[in-house]
């Protein structure tokens, strides 16, 4: 009887990374689809097949504690082109990965908010040990909503992390991840360096 357990809970694990690899694999289709529907996207059809990804790993998606922050002060959030735009840090995010307690800055962007379809948008932008060498440079984004909030936690997935317009080309204005979230380890999961030509 024993052993049936076993097996069966091996088995339920076995089915939720079967399911979990397809749900990153559509959400990547759709990432990878949204290029061409974006009139100012700096990818065409035939640079598609240059995006280059980790493989899916579950251990990247985790429940991390939402400490809203009251009272924010509006910021300037630089851009890599030398422009900024305005910020209102909403939440810390706290977690653990990989056995290490970590924390993450949610923004809420000032423009954004004012837009019905946008309200709830939150955007993390981040820089881990992999930017340079298998990741872009300046970071990746994640992006979250408000309506993702499960009391005082929220999930965030690092498999869906994703590289900004200027890891592509130029003539971009991308913020560029404030200091405080910097990220100490290498982040092995979602979106690398881009394999095409760059356009700059």
């Amino acid at each position: 009887m024993k052993y049936f357990f076993i097996l069966l809970f091996m088995t339920s694990l076995n089915c939720f990374g079967q399911d979990y690899k397809a749900q990153i694999a559509a959400y990547r289709k759709g990432y990878t689809e949204d290029f061409l529907k974006d009139k100012s996207s700096p990818l065409k059809e035939t640079d598609l097949q240059f995006l280059r990804f980790y493989d899916a790993d579950s251990t990247y998606r985790v429940e991390a504690k939402v400490v809203i922050i009251s009272n924010a002060p509006t910021f300037v959030m630089p851009s890599f082109n030398g422009s900024g735009q305005q910020y209102i840090g909403y939440a810390v995010l706290k977690f653990m990965l990989k056995g290490k307690p970590m924390q993450l800055m949610a923004y809420s962007s000032i423009a954004l908010s004012k837009l019905p379809e946008y309200s709830n948008y939150l955007f993390i932008p981040f820089t881990d040990d992999t930017n340079g060498a298998v990741t872009y440079t300046g970071g990746r984004y994640i992006d979250l909503s408000k309506a993702d909030l499960k009391g005082d936690s929220i999930v965030i997935d690092f498999n869906k992390a994703y590289n900004p317009y200027c890891a592509f080309g130029g003539g971009y204005s991308c913020p560029k991840p404030p200091e405080e979230n910097q990220l100490r380890v290498p982040i092995e999961a979602g979106e690398k360096l881009f394999a095409g030509a760059n356009k700059h």
